[in-house]
Order: C-alpha cells, then structure tokens, then sequence
C-alpha cells in the first residue's frame, strides 16, 4: 500500500493508491485544460472513428504535429481549444465527449507509466481533489478498469519503430520521407488510398488475403503500415519488391 501523502514515485502494479474522478468532484475536467495530451497512432483510428470522420480531417482539426530535435518519428499531440482557459475541444462541462475512445494518456491519469512494472503519479496533488477520495484502485485493476490493456498492445506494436535499434542512426532530411512516415503513422486513410490507388501494389509483392483484410480493418492497416515502415527505415524483411521491379544486381532493400 502506499500512502497518498507520499506520493512517491515507485508503484508497482501490485501497489494501492486513493483516486476517484466523475462529475461531483470540484475539479471535475480541469486536468482536462491547457495540457499536452501524446496521442498515439492507436488513439488516431478510436478517436477519428468515434467521431465520424476520416483521418485526414481528425490531424487537421484535433491535432498538432511537433518535430523534437532529430527525432525520427514525429509526435502528435491533441489541440487544446482557442478559449481562454485552452479547454481540450472534446470535452464539454458534462465531461469527456469521446469517455469510450479516449486516449492512452487519458486512460492512466492520474499514473504515468516508466516501465512495464513502474508507475508513478502525474496528477498534482494540490490541484487532483480526486486523490483524495477514499476509493482504493490495485494498480493492476485500475489498467484492466480503465480499458488500457488493449491500447499497451498497440503501443508496443508502435514500440518496435520509436525504440528500434536503428532509430538512432537515421537523419531524415528529405521532406518528402517525413511527411510519408507521418502519413503511414497517423493518417490512415491516406494511406490506405496512397496502397490501392498508388503505385505501391505494382512495386511491392502483397499476399490477396492481407489486400482484403487491410481494406476495411484500421487496426490492420496500422501494423501492415507499421511493418512497411521498418522495412523502408530500417530493412526489416517484411516485404518483398516484386520481381518486375527488383534491380537485377541487386536482392530487394528499402524502397
């Protein structure tokens, strides 16, 4: 069990901590204002589907794009709104509009994770009355309450592009190459239409089963994007040119 006045920075998912968040708490939606909310390529498709509306315009009217120093992959954060308390545009007073599809790092507050077993507390105990309440949360319950399970497996399936071992060695300076990496990453419908409708099936040798699969399934279109990126970044043998189209002195690289 660990005391709330500690707050110390060592939970373990075995760990206790008091939390309880809803409409009665005073603070109810403030940690909802003028924050940095990381969305992940996961958190794109739930909440462009929840809304209704294609991937292309949830980037242009939800999202902002920051390019940290020469960091390969690009960061996707949510838009806060005009207002004067930079309020998240998708909450209203009543709460969360998209509670069933909202991000990762919505779903862990009032914890942020460090490592598969380490949490600590993000929220500020000065301001997150909700650390206060009586209630209880096992650690482990809270992620398996919260619905985080499903989102840790994408973000490790996205893990295996940010923490590549070859990550480091890149230095994209052709924009081109960037804006293609952040469309594989996040804006899936362009992607989807840049594979049917492109050159990309004449160049790239893809089994019919995953052509059908990848048509209409998000979430499979991401790993099979996920998959066509490390294979271009890093040579990961994922894909196969097909041979109308492979140099003939040479086996088959990055496109």
């Amino acid at each position: 069990m660990v005391d709330r006045k500690e707050q110390v920075n060592a939970l373990r998912v075995n760990d206790t901590f008091n939390f309880r968040c809803g409409p009665g708490s005073v603070c109810f939606t403030s940690c909802c204002r003028d924050v940095t909310i990381f969305l992940t390529p996961y958190d794109v498709i739930r909440l462009k589907k929840r809304l209704g509306i294609s991937s292309t315009e949830f980037l242009e009217q939800y999202t902002v794009t920051l390019k940290i120093g020469d960091r390969v992959v690009p960061l996707l954060v949510l838009k806060m709104g005009e207002d004067r308390e930079k309020r998240c545009q998708l909450v209203t007073a009543d709460g969360c509009t998209v509670y069933e599809d909202r991000p990762w790092s919505c779903r862990m507050y009032p914890l942020d994770q460090r490592s598969p077993a380490s949490f600590t507390f993000i929220a500020n105990p000065t301001t997150c009355k909700g650390l206060e309440d009586p209630h209880r949360y096992k650690v482990s319950d809270y992620l398996v309450d919260q619905g985080i399970l499903i989102y840790k497996e994408m973000e490790e399936l996205f893990e295996e592009i940010t923490s590549h071992s070859g990550i480091h060695q890149l230095d994209i300076d052709n924009e081109a190459i960037a804006q293609m990496l952040h469309m594989a990453l996040y804006d899936l419908d362009r992607f989807r239409h840049f594979v049917f409708e492109s050159d990309f099936l004449k160049r790239f040798d893809v089994a019919e089963k995953t052509l059908r699969t990848i048509r209409n399934n998000d979430v499979e279109l991401m790993k099979f994007a996920f998959k066509w990126i490390r294979f271009g970044l890093f040579g990961d043998p994922f894909y196969k040119l097909r041979e109308d189209v492979r140099p003939p002195t040479q086996e088959a690289g990055p496109a």
